[in-house]
């Protein structure tokens, strides 16, 4: 074999190889998921709830296909929305959390003593779907905490895993989402829009903005007319979509690393300065690299701001008319 002909397959394997790994990286399932102080009923137990949220957290962050959000994170976000730090949850507050942290699954609980037994009861709450199971172990009364959250924790992990994909539907690729809202949206005027998102990963401003890009292409394949940010201007726009995305070195998970993403998008009419709908999205990218990884999330984000926020400027836009 010649020496070209050599580096020729030498080439065609490592790309072939990358491709392979990088299918890999995108099929790696990871569960972001929250886990709220549990309720404690009862006097026997005391002041615990808390605790064994704490210990949860730590029985769980061991394992790999999990991405657990912050406790501080959590109860700022909680703060910011007024939203209660218990083991109370319903869907509408699983959706929420979702959105504003990424979990895609919340982890509620409660604490008992009963007939000489200790029972841990965990609802495991799907912020996609809302549907919730259970998981649960009892022991004798004075049995250490630890050891009963420990077991509680592998019980949680066993059901994400059997039951992963209905607690966490594979996501919807870019088509079907059009789909949907071109069925959504038929028979309406779409506005002209001017998009200027800028976004940023550790500090550093971003090459070619995934967001930004992700709108466009949601915007142009619904009939939006979409100025471009670059050659045109803001005042040849009905509406301004207006954000800023961050991204961040989240975890890395044996040869993969995960990336949080934050991006905020707001739609203002250009005429009367009036926002019409503002949106927030938190997600996750899993990759083989950071760059890519944050990337993929910073563009599921704007995938799932365009799937809510565009119906609304499509609306407005008819109101406009009347």
């Amino acid at each position: 074999m010649s020496l070209l002909n050599y580096i020729r397959n030498l080439i065609v394997t490592i790309v072939v190889t990358l491709c392979g790994l990088n299918a890999i990286a995108q099929d790696k399932s990871v569960y972001p998921l929250a886990i709220f102080p549990f309720q404690v009923r009862g006097q026997t137990l005391g002041l615990v709830g808390t605790e064994i949220s704490d210990i949860l957290f730590a029985h769980m962050i061991k394992y790999p296909d999990l991405y657990l959000v912050e406790r501080e994170e959590l109860s700022k976000i909680f703060d910011e929305q007024q939203i209660g730090l218990s083991g109370i949850v319903d869907s509408e507050t699983a959706v929420k959390v979702g959105r504003l942290t990424g979990a895609k699954l919340l982890i509620a609980g409660s604490a008992l003593d009963v007939s000489g037994k200790t029972y841990l009861v965990a609802k495991i709450i799907s912020a996609e779907t809302s549907r919730v199971l259970g998981a649960s172990v009892k022991g004798e009364v004075g049995t250490e905490l630890d050891k009963l959250t420990e077991e509680l924790a592998e019980k949680i992990v066993e059901t994400i895993r059997e039951h992963a994909k209905d607690l966490v539907p594979k996501r919807p690729v870019r088509e079907d989402r059009l789909t949907a809202l071109k069925k959504q949206m038929q028979d309406r005027v779409q506005p002209s829009v001017f998009i200027d998102i800028q976004e940023q990963h550790m500090g550093r401003l971003a090459i070619d903005p995934a967001a930004e890009t992700e709108l466009s292409i949601f915007c142009k394949e619904l009939g939006f007319t979409v100025i471009d940010s670059k050659l045109g201007s803001p005042a040849d726009a009905d509406i301004l979509l207006l954000g800023e995305g961050m991204s961040e070195f989240s975890a890395r998970h044996a040869n993969l690393i995960s990336t949080k993403a934050r991006l905020e998008v707001k739609a203002i009419a250009r005429e009367t300065g009036q926002v019409i709908a503002i949106d927030r999205e938190v997600t996750l990218g899993v990759d083989l690299t950071e760059q890519i990884g944050a990337k993929h999330a910073l563009q599921e984000a704007a995938a799932n701001i365009a799937t809510r926020l565009l119906p609304k400027i499509s609306v407005a836009k008819l109101n406009a008319k009347k």
